[in-house]
């Protein structure tokens, strides 16, 4: 029964606020939109960390390598929604959005005794937001949505300690950007700009546990993307809406060789104690290169007047994570039992919007309750952000978020012998 609520609870939050999927989240015109980090719900209440971490309990797509961990016997399905409240500033201007839907769903199944796989869908980048601003003789207005989405498969083995692994994905989504201006004294014209993406991607991922003692292991872990070029298509398009007239094409360009994604690694080192009670702790690090990943200015094709996207480049990212979890004793009461769980992060974006470097920075916490016959967990976090540019604010974006995950953990590979 509380199996079928918890589904109901995720498919009722991604179809009631699915519609506003994203909140007004301005700094997601620019680029491939805000970038997610692949981390699940439980991951996300520890500052979204996951490079070293790997347990037959849970999915961490994360690091592909950690799929090896789970037993012959054991199927595991996790999904993933959230709630956001978004508060924005910009200069003496405030507003308050909301959003959210349905964030991820990943499975996790043994191939073999040192062999395991994943499968899932998950988010790479996330576009949405609406605003408008007067201009001389009238008004214009902003408005985007999309990102990219990655349906992937990994496999992972391992022998002595190590596990090596690989994720191959299908990247996929369209990116759509608007700009409707409005003259006093005559009709509405429409600049869209469309993304349509349709593309693969790998990450290899390493991991390495050396037990310290009996109850006490320290876990390591190294993920690697390498550089490539995306496959798809970019246009852009002008149309008089008020005159009801087709849309003409003013710019097109094959998106192979012209934009790509950058070299990507990350690296992390935990440490696990486990005996009456079980605490773990985790410290990360990301690197992405995206200075060296070129983006092609359609826009300065499309848009002389460079209305969309002013002073624009990318810049290298680099995330910082720390967290854990505590679990006050494994066979004790219901809420010794639960495992509580905490963390934070900093964020030096890859937008450079005017000279202004985006940056982030957050803390995190959650909480994971086990059902009554002990396997299966629901994950219920929260977190808050705050995400501006520097030296020059520009708008001040502070987040309040609600995770909800439910991680299936069910025997299916156990064949009871007929006597």
């Amino acid at each position: 029964m509380i199996k079928k609520f918890a589904i109901l609870l995720l498919l009722l939050l991604g179809v009631s606020i699915g519609v506003e999927a994203q909140n007004n989240r301005q700094y997601s015109m620019y680029g491939y939109g805000l970038l997610s980090d692949r981390a699940t719900s439980m991951q996300r209440q520890m500052g979204s960390i996951g490079y070293a971490m790997h347990s037959g309990r849970q999915i961490n797509v994360m690091n592909p390598a950690s799929y090896a961990s789970i037993d012959s016997l054991t199927f595991l399905f996790d999904i993933g929604a959230d709630m956001t409240i978004l508060w924005q500033k910009q200069e003496d201007v405030k507003e308050r959005s909301f959003g959210g839907g349905l964030d991820y769903i990943t499975m996790q199944f043994p191939i073999w005794k040192y062999i395991g796989a994943s499968i899932g869908l998950v988010p790479y980048s996330y576009v949405g937001y609406a605003f408008g601003t007067d201009i001389e003789h009238g008004a214009m207005s902003n408005q985007g949505e999309g990102g990219i989405n990655q349906a992937y498969f990994g496999l992972a083995g391992t022998y002595g300690g190590f596990s090596l692994g690989l994720n191959v994905s299908y990247d996929f989504g369209n990116i759509i950007n608007d700009v409707f201006s409005t003259p006093d004294n005559s009709g509405q014209t429409l600049f869209e700009h469309v993304m349509q993406i349709r593309d693969w991607g790998i990450v290899f991922g390493a991991q390495y546990t050396a037990k310290l003692t009996r109850s006490e292991r320290l876990n390591l872990g190294l993920t690697f993307s390498p550089k490539k070029t995306i496959r798809g298509q970019t246009w852009a398009t002008l149309q008089e809406t008020t005159r009801e007239s087709e849309a003409d094409t003013i710019a097109y360009m094959n998106m192979k060789g012209n934009y790509y994604t950058p070299m990507s690694f990350g690296a992390g080192i935990g440490f696990v104690h486990e005996r009456i009670s079980r605490w773990m702790v985790e410290v990360d690090f990301t690197y992405q290169q995206w200075s060296k990943a070129k983006y092609s200015p359609l826009y300065s094709i499309a848009d002389p007047g460079n209305l969309v996207f002013q002073g624009m480049e990318f810049k290298d990212r680099t995330r910082f994570a720390v967290g854990g979890e505590f679990t006050p004793k494994l066979r004790g009461n219901y809420f010794q039992r639960m495992v509580y769980r905490a963390g934070a992060y900093y964020n030096n974006d890859y937008l450079n919007i005017q000279g202004n470097r985006l940056k982030e920075f957050g803390i995190t916490a959650g909480v994971g309750f086990n059902t009554p016959e002990g396997k299966t967990m629901i994950n219920l976090g929260f977190e808050w952000k705050n995400r501006r540019a520097t030296p020059n604010p520009l708008i001040t974006e502070n987040f309040f978020n609600i995770t909800l995950g439910v991680n299936f953990n069910e025997l299916w590979f156990w064949q009871r012998r007929i006597r």
